[in-house]
């Protein structure tokens, strides 16, 4: 049972930091982050984290209302997301570390499916 307890608690510590979903850049994402203003790296870093946690191949934060945001933290309560050919509303709330490499906290609302009909008003694609 001793020999037991470590390992447990070590798959515990692996369930525990894997759900917090904070996604380690690689160096070509960070260099890219880098290049851009504070606002947008604000907003891919959260964009990516989105994506991560719902599985998503894209997300639009800006979809159906302007983000506020702060220096480090942005409110998309308009947001998108694409997954498996469809687009769905969403809500999110992210925080990232001053320089926006790392996530510092981060919710989420997934809404309904948009209808494929309404796509181009809200300049939507497949």
């Amino acid at each position: 049972m001793a020999k037991l307890l470590p390992q447990t608690g070590l798959a515990l510590f692996a369930i525990c930091a894997f759900s917090t979903g904070a996604l380690a850049l690689d160096s070509k994402t960070i260099s890219q982050i880098e290049k851009l203003t504070p606002v947008d790296q604000l907003d891919q870093r959260c964009d990516i984290e989105a994506m991560d946690r719902l599985q998503a191949d894209k997300v639009i934060s800006y979809t159906f209302s302007h983000p506020k945001r702060t220096a480090v933290h942005v409110d998309a309560d308009g947001a998108v997301f694409r997954r498996a050919g469809h687009w769905y509303r969403l809500s999110y709330a992210c925080t990232t570390s001053p320089d926006h490499l790392s996530i510092v906290a981060f919710t989420f609302k997934r809404g309904a499916m948009i209808a494929h009909k309404d796509w181009t008003r809200y300049y939507l694609y497949p």
